[in-house]
């Protein structure tokens, strides 16, 4: 052993845990930590982002891509405020994720000093753990906790908050090793058999697959259960990847924006099994556009309810179901592939039926507008390689990726559960700087947009070469739909005057382009493809276009509709 300051602690733990970025907005408060990583562990990268939301949410996307988790630090208040954002998305998309927080020196703690804020209190409603440390020597004692707290049962976030003077007074401790997990056993083979036994009795089966943590294993497990047995399969919201989109057991997305067709056929099911996700009130929309909690019957489902978490914590909260599981989903999913199991006739013709709804879900539909949406989404399919990793932020635009952009391959898809809008571009540059090798592209609204759009900055800064496809229409599209569906069409403040994209995006190095038609877009995403650099393409989209079931004149019908009767 050797004295070591409290930063270089730190950061020999986080290169012990295979640490490789760091997102961060430089203070005063972690400098010596910064400085640490710098000095001691040049492979470490350091990204400086713009804003702690930024960091946040690209620590974020890091965990959702590789299960590992994304490392962020901030600086005390308003840096760890700013974070916030970034923090609940990890929370409610079960990503793993550590943020350290640099506090004010401990002399000071409960003075209100400069910056300074009870972080522990603020912290603890949206993470698995929230700790302070006051001593360098525990240092590697709360990074391998958090380690392992944040990767163990269901992701999620962990913040340590480090007084600035533990950073730099010294202590003689060894370091410590990476965190070791604990998974769950195989299922039992009595729980099995009553699976089976019920999947068996039903004529109406679904299985639905969501949540993080999926390794390959997994998700080939499950796709050759479904197939060799003729069960349809449908993913949660936001979690499309997870399931080839080209198999024939894959039957579509629950949630925010699914078929409605899909969602009449899934009420008509009479056993399910629920695998890896929680049955929230987005996984569980039955009709309208956010009718939670009304796809299946509270508190006792009319279905047979198979419900598998890698932790208790979701299991029976708000639907009483036949069987709750505590099971690590890779060995759960092998199990299921592994048990003998004679496939039902009827079970295929089934799955079919749920399959053409599918179909016919992707069947291109009239665009209003000098932009054929759907036909950008369908090209954009047809041109990009399988493993391209597509982002999303919130808005109503993101119907049409989530409607004509198919997924082949895991970890291809990023966007927030949470509903955080600026979430896209942070998520895009961590894609890229995590996997340069592959294409990223990031759709995104103009509302969205432009509540990050400042880390186009760090996307030229550090080479992060994301396209950026821009869905301006000049609204907030999702709030506007409430308006008219709420509001008897009268809007406040869901009008957005905005900038030139594409000269806000030069300046700043990136390649930029405006498209007006549907036949300009693909010569301008291959010269976006080529530029060597960030890049933006701002497609100019008709308001009516608002969504991809849907224009504003229907929604204008339908309410005049309604108000007649």
């Amino acid at each position: 052993m050797s004295m070591r300051k409290g930063a270089e602690i730190l950061a020999d733990e986080l290169r012990l845990n295979g640490a490789e970025l760091v997102y961060h907005v430089p203070g005063e408060s972690f400098l010596v930590a910064l400085d640490a990583l710098a000095t001691r562990h040049g492979d470490i990268r350091l990204v400086g982002c713009r804003h702690e939301n930024g960091a946040a949410q690209m620590a974020e996307a890091y965990g959702k891509l590789t299960g590992r988790p994304g490392i962020a630090f901030v600086t005390r208040s308003p840096g760890a405020t700013n974070a916030v954002n970034g923090v609940h998305t990890a929370y409610q998309d079960a990503s793993p994720m550590i943020l350290i927080v640099g506090q004010v020196k401990r002399s000071i703690l409960e003075r209100e000093a400069f910056m300074a804020y009870d972080f522990r209190t603020m912290f603890a409603p949206m993470t698995k753990w929230v700790a302070q440390i006051d001593d360098p020597a525990r240092i590697p004692e709360f990074v391998q906790r958090a380690y392992a707290t944040a990767m163990s049962g269901r992701p999620g976030p962990v913040v340590l908050v480090v007084p600035e003077d533990v950073l730099e007074e010294g202590a003689d401790v060894e370091e410590s090793g990476p965190a070791g997990l604990t998974r769950a056993g195989a299922p039992a083979a009595e729980d099995l058999a009553r699976i089976f036994a019920m999947l068996e009795a039903s004529e109406h089966p679904l299985i639905v697959v969501g949540g993080s943590g999926w390794t390959e294993a997994g998700r080939e497990a499950v796709q050759r259960f479904a197939t060799a047995a003729g069960l349809p399969v449908v993913t949660t919201f936001r979690r499309r990847d997870i399931i080839d989109h080209r198999l024939d057991c894959y039957v579509g997305e629950i949630g925010i924006g699914s078929n409605p067709a899909l969602l009449a056929h899934i009420r008509d099911a009479d056993f399910v099994l629920m695998l890896n996700d929680a049955l929230s009130d987005v996984n569980t929309i039955g009709a309208g556009y956010m009718e939670g909690f009304t796809l299946f019957d509270i508190p006792h489902p009319k279905q047979k309810v198979v419900h598998v978490m890698p932790s208790g914590d979701d299991l029976n909260r708000v639907f009483q179901v036949d069987m709750a599981l505590v099971q690590d989903t890779e060995r759960f999913a092998e199990a299921l592939a592994a048990h003998p199991f004679t496939p039902r006739p009827g079970h295929a013709e089934w799955s079919a039926r749920l399959r053409a709804t599918l179909n016919e879900e992707r069947q291109p539909q009239p665009c209003p507008g000098d932009i054929d949406l759907p036909a950008v989404m369908l090209w954009l399919r047809e041109r990009l390689a399988e493993d391209a990793i597509v982002t999303n932020g919130v808005g109503a635009y993101a119907t049409w990726s989530q409607r004509y952009f198919p997924h082949y391959r895991m970890h291809t898809q990023l966007g927030p559960i949470s509903g955080s809008m600026g979430y896209s571009l942070p998520a895009a540059i961590s894609a890229k700087l995590t996997f340069p090798e592959r294409t990223v592209v990031n759709l995104v609204g103009d509302g969205c947009f432009q509540m990050s759009c400042e880390e186009m900055a760090t996307a030229v800064q550090y080479g992060a070469n994301v396209i950026v496809i821009l869905f301006n229409n000049s609204l907030y599209g999702t709030i506007r739909i409430h308006e008219e569906n709420r509001l008897q069409g009268r809007a406040n403040g869901t009008d957005l005057v905005n900038p030139d994209f594409c000269l806000w995006a030069k300046s700043y190095g990136a390649h930029a382009e405006r498209v007006e038609k549907t036949e300009d877009f693909a010569p301008a995403f291959e010269r976006c493809l080529e530029a060597g650099k960030p890049a933006l393409i701002e497609m100019i989209v008709d308001p009516e276009a608002i969504h991809c079931r849907y224009s504003l004149s229907d929604l204008r019908a339908r309410r005049a509709a309604r108000e007649k009767t």
